[in-house]
């Protein structure tokens, strides 16, 4: 029997969109019928574009009652959580790489989709062209995953590569990543960890099998890294790395967040350079998995939404509960850890006089908030007496450390806090 010719309705047409519909064209059962644009003008360098199908009002697609499945490639929140319900009360199934939708308005959309008894995939919200989602819900369905480590922004990644091997400020590497279109006009949502934190949102949610919501997760960019600390952490065996974690604790508390970490070079994150992504699960009886690979871009984006598209086109019209593994029930609301009742090891780099008993009384300072160290490095003792000292500590309290970064701001004999980062343990 031949199987029904899927319908397939693109809202978006830049550079994934682009790359989804080239890619389609390989698909004898997936039809096109219609893409819906921002400006119907511009020139789009797709060969053999049907022009036909260009329409700048995404209605005509979300209203058009033969299309099967709509997919969203425009992101932000408005029009898309409009497009996308009302395409949902429509009958339509959905595929969206919509990370910042998702991780705000995940619940309202999946359990709208369970109500109208459609699906939607977004395999391509969280890493790009790297499989994460499918596997968690299928092939690793049986393991209880309980920690993520991920580096889920190639724009980040990319610019902190470039500082450590060519030893180069932040600021001219930006610019750099600007020119080479890895970077926004305004980086803000990349440099700033926005988009990495809606990233491990769904994530968390997907893996812990409970709701995180986006405004308990702990946000922490890469504007204040230096290239002294590069340095200054590869001496230690370290490299820094924007890192999105998540981890469940033994009382059922969820510490969720994104921020600048070392990581030993011992690690695999260490070495996930440049544009790629990767991302780390633990769990049981797993142990330690790794998926790595392109987290964005034309054709690695395109290849998770055109999965996606296949995997609905693979059951359409077999069933009539299409994908019951994929869907999503995390209704329950995880209770999350503040970051300052989480517990880490820090990096801290400071600028003090060169005067006896320095060290001491750093290590007084640390003690007094109830910190242990583990080691203490000085180093460059300048024309004007001054030194960099570089701590690491022990495992600590989130809030003894920032006890203890207020008093060295209030000392006399530290000039200047430079860096606080935390540590992987």
């Amino acid at each position: 029997m031949e199987s029904k010719k899927i319908k397939i309705g693109l809202i978006g047409l830049g550079t994934v969109g682009s790359g989804v519909y080239k890619t389609l064209q390989t698909f004898d059962d997936i039809d096109v019928v219609k893409i819906a644009v921002k400006n119907k003008n511009k020139k789009r360098d797709i060969l053999n574009l049907n022009e036909n199908l260009i329409t700048d009002n995404p209605y005509e697609i979300i209203n058009n009652p033969e299309i099967d499945v709509v997919c969203e490639l425009i992101g932000g929140m408005e029009p898309a959580f409009d497009l996308i319900m009302k395409a949902i009360a429509n009958g339509k199934h959905i595929v969206t790489a919509n990370k910042e939708l998702l991780a705000k308005k995940g619940l309202e959309i999946f359990s709208f989709a369970e109500k109208h008894n459609k699906v939607v995939l977004y395999e391509a919200a969280i890493a790009g062209g790297i499989p994460i989602i499918m596997p968690i819900k299928t092939i690793l369905a049986g393991n209880k995953i309980n920690k993520i480590e991920a580096i889920l922004n190639g724009t980040t990644n990319y610019i902190l590569t470039k500082m450590d091997v060519q030893n180069a400020p932040y600021d001219d590497v930006l610019m750099e990543a600007q020119d080479l279109g890895y970077a926004e006009a305004d980086p803000t949502g990349d440099v700033e960890g926005f988009d990495a934190a809606y990233k491990i949102t769904t994530l968390a949610t997907l893996a812990f099998k409970k709701r995180i919501e986006f405004e308990n997760v702990y946000r922490e960019g890469i504007t204040k890294i230096r290239t002294e600390d590069m340095k200054a952490v590869n001496d230690l065996g370290y490299k820094i790395k924007l890192v999105a974690s998540a981890k469940m604790d033994e009382n059922g508390f969820a510490d969720v967040r994104v921020h600048p970490m070392l990581v030993s070079k011992n690690s695999t994150l260490a070495h996930i350079d440049f544009v790629n992504n990767a991302v780390t699960l633990t769990g049981h009886p797993i142990g330690h998995i790794t998926l790595s690979g392109l987290g964005a871009g034309e054709f690695p984006t395109a290849s998770s939404v055109v999965g996606d598209i296949l995997t609905i086109a693979a059951e359409f019209g077999t069933t009539d509960y299409l994908l019951p593994m994929m869907r999503c029930h995390h209704e329950e609301l995880a209770k999350c850890l503040n970051i300052l009742d989480t517990e880490n090891k820090y990096y801290i780099s400071l600028n003090a006089k060169n005067n006896k008993g320095v060290i001491g009384n750093i290590g007084n300072i640390c003690a007094d908030c109830d910190i242990s160290v583990e080691s203490i490095v000085q180093k460059n003792v300048s024309d004007n007496n001054t030194a960099d000292i570089t701590v690491i500590t022990e495992i600590c309290k989130e809030k003894n450390m920032r006890n203890a970064v207020k008093a060295f701001q209030e000392s006399d004999f530290i000039n200047n806090v430079n860096s606080l980062i935390r540590v992987q343990v």
